[in-house]
């Protein structure tokens, strides 16, 4: 399933493709238009047609290579130049129909543009507007509107394409970091666990290592005195490793222990930072706290779930009794197998005698829901 950032992507792509698919109908038609009126010869028009396929088959191609990042000027966009420039002399030079033809070299522009730092390319644009417009002026005595013209063309042509590069990585970025926040709350989590359990067992693993030293050493000698206090030590690694059980037993059940609400005001904050609306409807009386707190097992991995895994703009959480319900709108192609976070949680309802079930809908949206004993 493509992500909303790919799709973006292709959009943007093929939104491209598709306007200088149209250029390149436009050029041709023209050519062979000027060739009927007898403007051109039939060989220059062939010739033409020749550099503008070129010219128009490299521009995805360079486009797309540039799309990600800013890569170093290829062979390629020389080729594409050549291409560009190289159809100028060849085309009609016969009043406004000029200016129309060397837009195709400020089209090359645009494309350096995705390769070349700002001064470089402003320096390059200005080049190539002074030298089109010079071209342009031998057939037109107007010189300085031909200028203002041309100025304006490739002002808008190679702000458009890096805006267009522009709007892409801000949604990648924005991806990117939607991502980054779901890694880091499981991150966060995990750390926040691992500390806990060193400061239960740090200190009363460490006694436990030094009295058993103790005991071992004392047992070693033959006075009473000595077995007595070894027994005496064996005593108290018992009973820290007693306690120390019980803390560990006591950790892991309230880490086990969510609040809902919790749960269901993290849900949104993380929902809302990602860009998606969240709307919570709860009718909690009389559930029980067993019964909360696998509801809110389900609203947590729920809304994991929704952050990695869908495109959602919108979610809605809905809890009447011990029936939850999670509504989006970022549904994809189910996977063959669901993944371990869900598998683990309908393991935890359907123990407790509860239900689970995560699907589409037909309306085009994705339900997951849990019922669990009241």
């Amino acid at each position: 399933m493509a992500t909303r950032p790919e799709t973006a992507k292709k959009l943007l792509l093929y939104w491209m493709d598709a306007s200088m698919a149209l250029v390149f109908l436009m050029y041709t038609t023209w050519s062979v238009l000027a060739t009927v009126q007898g403007e051109l010869p039939p060989l220059r028009t062939a010739f033409a047609i020749l550099l503008l396929a070129g010219f128009f088959g490299l521009f995805p191609l360079l486009m797309r290579r540039a799309f990600e990042h800013r890569p170093k000027p290829s062979p390629l966009l020389l080729v594409s130049a050549a291409c560009a420039f190289g159809l100028v002399p060849l085309l009609p030079h016969s009043g406004d129909v000029t200016t129309t033809w060397v837009d195709v070299p400020l089209l090359w522009v645009t494309l350096a543009a995705l390769y070349l730092r700002p001064w470089p390319t402003a320096l390059l644009a200005v080049t190539v507007v002074l030298l089109m417009s010079s071209y342009v002026a031998q057939s037109r005595q107007a010189w300085p509107g031909v200028l203002a013209v041309e100025v304006f063309n490739c002002t808008i042509m190679v702000l458009g394409m890096l805006v267009w590069r522009w709007l892409w990585w801000v949604i990648r970025d924005a991806h990117k970091s939607r991502e980054a926040r779901a890694r880091l709350a499981v991150a966060e989590e995990r750390l926040r666990f691992a500390r806990d359990l060193h400061d239960l067992l740090g200190r009363s693993l460490s006694v436990i290592t030094l009295k058993s030293e103790l005991a071992a050493k004392l047992a070693t000698k033959d006075a009473a005195e000595a077995v007595d206090r070894a027994a005496a030590e064996m005593a108290m690694v018992r009973r820290l490793a007693g306690r120390s059980l019980f803390e560990v037993q006591q950790a892991v059940h309230d880490y086990r222990t969510l609040d809902l609400e919790e749960e269901l005001a993290g849900v949104r904050t993380a929902l809302e930072a990602a860009g998606a609306s969240c709307v919570i409807e709860t009718r909690l009386d009389g559930l029980s706290p067993d019964a909360r707190t696998l509801l809110a097992w389900a609203v947590r991995e729920g809304g994991t779930n929704v952050l990695k895994h869908s495109a959602a703009t919108r979610c809605a959480i809905r809890i009447d009794g011990g029936v939850l319900e999670m509504v989006n709108d970022g549904v994809g192609e189910r996977p063959a197998t669901p993944g371990n976070g869900l598998r683990g949680l309908s393991e935890r309802l359907v123990t407790a005698g509860g239900s689970f079930s995560a699907e589409p809908t037909r309306d085009g949206e994705f339900l997951l829901r849990a019922e669990v004993p009241a």
